[in-house]
């Protein structure tokens, strides 16, 4: 797999393989970089029992601060606490939830269904800021083409245009319109993109522009 990603992509990554699928998220972080690592019930304790409890997906900073005012400190801590004191402090539903995280317990299904996406879309931040706004245009007519390629590769026409312009100091706003009917011309495309540009403001330096094309839904439905 981590072959195949190279080839494809020119990326190296990491693998982790387990159990479930929260073992196996977590096994990830033991890959890296570039590795691969294998977590199961008969390894969990001794490789995160004396971990903290934020080693644990799902488990953030913020509950990791309640939970050792709990006096929970680590993932062994978590999996031997009372049910009935976590239900109490983290809630009927959360408080056992997070116990299951103490000991890797993970239910959930593997659902093997194929991603079918809703749209693609292009980005790109700009080295220097613009302040020519024909250059603004010819930027967001670019990454309309690039953005129409993907789709067409997808083989759905796009439904809906919208773009993303990001202003200096970092004050993000975006537009989008439905189109008149599914195209997937990239020169209709491209005009929608450019005319949304005149519903947004033009008094500052633009430091990022992005195109997203929502395509039509496949027959079967997403």
């Amino acid at each position: 797999m981590r072959a195949a990603v190279l080839e494809a992509t020119g990326l190296h990554c990491s693998v982790g393989i387990g159990d479930n699928k929260l073992r196996a998220k977590i096994a990830i972080d033991f890959g890296k970089p570039r590795g691969t690592f294998r977590l199961t019930e008969d390894t969990w304790s001794a490789v995160m029992g004396d971990r903290p409890t934020d080693a644990l997906w799902g488990v953030g900073r913020r509950t990791a601060k309640r939970l050792a005012e709990l006096g929970i400190h680590t993932v062994a801590d978590l999996a031997a606490a009372d049910v009935r004191l976590l239900a109490a402090e983290l809630g009927p539903t959360m408080g056992p939830w997070y116990r299951r995280l103490g000991r890797g317990v993970d239910s959930s299904p593997v659902d093997p269904t194929p991603y079918v996406p809703r749209a693609h879309g292009r980005e790109e931040t700009f080295q220097v800021d613009l302040e020519d706004w024909a250059e603004v245009e010819a930027a967001v007519r670019r990454l309309a083409r690039a953005a129409a390629a993907d789709i067409e590769a997808e083989g759905r026409p796009a439904a809906r245009v919208g773009i993303k312009v990001r202003y200096r100091p970092f004050l993000t706003t975006s537009r989008s319109r439905t189109l008149p009917a599914p195209t997937d011309d990239p020169a209709v495309l491209a005009d929608a993109a450019a005319g949304l540009l005149d519903r947004v403001e033009r008094d500052r330096p633009v430091r990022l522009l992005g195109v997203r094309l929502e395509m039509v839904a496949p027959p079967e439905g997403y």
